[in-house]
């Protein structure tokens, strides 16, 4: 089972998110490269602080063989950093570039089209357990990075002990793939089991069990699933009862092509 680190990244002043993974791509090809917009879900109490008092700047996922070389990693390049490391399966790692660009750039029929759940939200008073607010709402509607991209949206997950937690998210997870994800284009991409120890600079040690990053075909995407009765359900009856900690942080991926560029900081 491949390893693959995700970092998150504070940049030095005048270091820009594209000319940094420019520069980290002439050694290592990230599997993933996003600009971090804004939390959706904070972390209750694992990693808490070392998350949530950084503003950062770029997610970064790349294999654990091929790793951030320490130059780019120097604090007048990266003036703070976090880190964890998981296993993946092969059948995501071998590939993914391939699957990753279909997925940020659509052909004709790719994308649903939404399911009218925004006609009428189901809503909620705090965003904590996956669920629609009218502050998430407006912030939607107002993103600025457009409402027609992708999104990516990093998740760490901590399940509560034994089988039947366990059991539950796999339920989740498998209604999420076949149905109340897939009807809104949503995709995990990335999923892997946290592989503590790895010695990573900022590695994380605070008892996460997993790691997942799922694509959406735009913010509004993200959104009509929250709203709707038939995804809340289910984040009710498996996902919620499975978790002891969660957060979940929402990225735009840079432009693939940034990846193949050769250029220095």
């Amino acid at each position: 089972m491949p390893l693959i680190t995700v970092h998150l990244l504070k940049l030095s002043t005048g270091v820009t998110p594209a000319a940094f993974v420019q520069a980290i791509s002439t050694v290592s090809a990230p599997l993933v490269a996003s600009r971090v917009v804004r939390w959706i879900i904070t972390p209750g109490t694992l990693s808490k602080d070392r998350l949530l008092n950084t503003a950062w700047d770029l997610l970064v996922i790349v294999p654990l063989s091929a790793p951030i070389q320490a130059e780019y990693l120097r604090k007048d390049r990266v003036t703070e950093q976090w880190s964890i490391t998981a296993g993946a399966p092969k059948s995501l790692v071998n590939g993914f570039h391939e699957r990753n660009e279909r997925l940020l750039r659509p052909q004709t029929g790719d994308v649903p089209r939404l399911t009218g759940s925004l006609d009428k939200p189901r809503m909620a008073g705090s965003t904590q357990g996956l669920e629609l607010t009218n502050d998430l709402l407006q912030w939607s509607k107002d993103f600025k990075l457009g409402q027609d991209g992708a999104v990516s949206m990093l998740n760490l997950l901590a399940f509560k002990p034994g089988k039947a937690a366990h059991d539950s998210y796999l339920r989740y997870g498998k209604a999420f793939a076949e149905s109340i994800g897939a009807s809104r284009g949503g995709n995990a991409k990335i999923v892997g089991k946290v592989v503590p120890s790895q010695g990573t600079t900022g590695e994380d040690s605070s008892g996460w069990d997993e790691v997942a990053l799922a694509h959406y075909p735009s913010i509004r995407h993200f959104t009509d699933m929250l709203a709707s009765e038939d995804y809340q359900i289910v984040n009710h009856r498996d996902r919620l009862p499975s978790l002891r900690d969660t957060c979940i942080l929402c990225t735009t991926e840079l432009d693939p092509d940034l990846q193949q560029a050769r250029a220095r900081l």
